[in-house]
């Protein structure tokens, strides 16, 4: 499939993925960097890193186009609303673009789909009515004839650094959100997964967004720190490791960032839980996208009263379900983003059962693809019980009062979020005023998450909120205007 960001230098060599400078499709000048088909492990296209001067020359026009070609609200929403309509005409497009470099399952890829057309449609509201507030300046002594409000004024250019694991919706909740207060965008995406961050640039610019209000560079931490050099980037916008996230937040100033940072997620099943509602989604949130997901249920707390009926119910379940090739039906877990991470994986599981875990589906790998894994009697100096897995693997834990499970989450050094299964109001309660995390979702996993919720977290796992319209306020400013009549 060609696409215009697909460049072939020679008829027999793999397509190059081009930048996008200036408005126009360009091959970065530096090395280049294969792109694999995450599945069958092989090359089908490269990745030329973005050279400094070309670095230099997309802050300009950044710059240029943020100080002379600005949309009002209404443009900006209608821009949003049609790229949404596009990416629905263009769905097939996307999940073949998407698929081929992710390794997801296309339920997984669908399911993101869905999310960014509903990201792009609540963005769009968001644009139109993005506002300020009335002052009451009045009210103080001898301000009798002043009034006074405040705007919310955009910030300049931004800088979004995007990760592998949802390469269009997390794309899109950065840009979106930036575009539609007014904003200019250059954006840097996973060199694991570019292709489809192009592709929904494709549809921006056909959206009728001006061509130097979103350019993307492709590069590594060499590549984003130049752009960071720039004074004029205003704002910086990671999701990410914790390790990365540090680096970048160091070198960012004085300058806002908002950082989504690394889990280690987990959710309690209490004595009273509903397991027929808590298994399905258990499983859901463990193993999609081979639990590649910040929030991916990693660590399953269970009261001791069930912790017998969950691990033989839970691993019917795992076992059932079907791996391997994303493309084919009914595929539940595809492979990992590399034949590392699989490798890793797959150590840390063999380490856990040597030390004392018991094994109870999954924890074989072929090539990148590791079977959906549960453990049970995991502890928490293990490296599946300490570390962010980040693969299709869940880990039983037994508690018995949950004064022991508040600890034993707010025991890691981060706070994503957590998922609560229960009847109990007040362990709801507790849950909510007591756990160090930015979400907690009582009756849902902690994978629980609606587009149009604040999002982010706590601790090392970063600061700043996405959501549309809680990121369109951390990417403006208040500026305050009085009158005196």
């Amino acid at each position: 499939m060609r696409l215009p960001f697909d460049v072939s230098p020679s008829p027999a060599a793999l397509p190059q993925v081009a930048m996008l400078l200036d408005g126009r499709w360009e091959l970065g000048e530096g090395a280049a960097r294969p792109v694999f088909d995450k599945y069958r492990l092989d090359p089908f296209a490269e990745l030329p890193a973005s050279s400094p001067r070309q670095i230099r020359q997309m802050i300009d026009a950044a710059q240029a186009a943020f100080e002379g070609d600005r949309l009002t609200p209404h443009e900006r929403g209608r821009v949003l609303e049609r790229v949404a309509e596009l990416l629905e005409a263009r769905r097939d497009i996307a999940l073949t673009v998407m698929q081929r470099e992710t390794g997801f399952t296309s339920q997984d890829c669908n399911g993101e789909i869905n999310r960014t057309i509903e990201t792009l449609r609540l963005t769009a509201e968001e644009a139109r009515r993005l506002s300020g507030d009335i002052v009451p300046v009045a009210g103080a002594a001898g301000q009798g004839n002043r009034m006074a409000f405040t705007l919310r004024v955009p910030l300049g250019v931004l800088l979004a650094v995007t990760p592998f694991n949802a390469p269009l919706n997390t794309v899109t909740h950065k840009i979106a959100p930036a575009l539609g207060a007014g904003n200019v965008v250059i954006l840097k995406p996973a060199g694991q997964t570019p292709r489809t961050a192009c592709f929904l640039a494709t549809l921006f610019l056909e959206a009728g967004l001006p061509a130097n209000h979103l350019q993307i560079f492709h590069g590594g931490g060499e590549a984003v720190r130049l752009a960071m050099e720039d004074a004029r980037v205003r704002y910086i916008a990671f999701t990410g490791s914790t390790e990365v996230g540090r680096i970048i937040q160091s070198q960012a100033g004085l300058r806002r960032t908002q950082m989504e940072l690394g889990s280690i997620a987990f959710t309690i099943l209490a004595e009273d839980a509903d397991l027929s509602s808590a298994l399905p989604k258990v499983v859901n949130a463990g193993y999609r996208k081979a639990g590649q997901v910040c929030t991916s249920v990693q660590v399953l707390l269970v009261h001791e009263s069930l912790a017998e009926q969950v691990e033989t119910t839970l691993a019917q379940m795992v076992a059932g379900l079907v791996y391997g090739d994303p493309t084919q039906p009914g595929c539940s877990t595809g492979p990992l983003i590399s034949l590392g991470d699989a490798e890793r994986i797959e150590a840390w599981i063999g380490d856990a059962c040597q030390n004392g875990a018991r094994l109870l589906a999954g924890g074989t790998r072929e090539g990148a693809v590791v079977a959906p894994t549960l453990l049970a009697e995991v502890t928490s100096d293990m490296s599946v019980g300490c570390k962010e897995i980040f693969g299709p693997v869940v880990c039983i834990e037994r508690y018995s009062d949950f004064d022991a499970a508040i600890r034993r989450i707010n025991g890691t050094p981060y706070g994503l979020a957590s998922g609560l299964f229960t009847n109990s109001l007040e362990k709801a309660f507790r849950a909510m005023r007591e756990l160090h995390v930015g979400g907690v979702h009582i009756n849902q996993t902690s994978s629980s998450r609606v587009d149009m919720m604040p999002y982010g977290g706590s601790k090392d796992s970063g600061f700043g909120r996405e959501g549309p319209r809680y990121a369109m306020h951390e990417m403006t400013e208040e500026r305050v205007v009085s009158f005196t009549v």
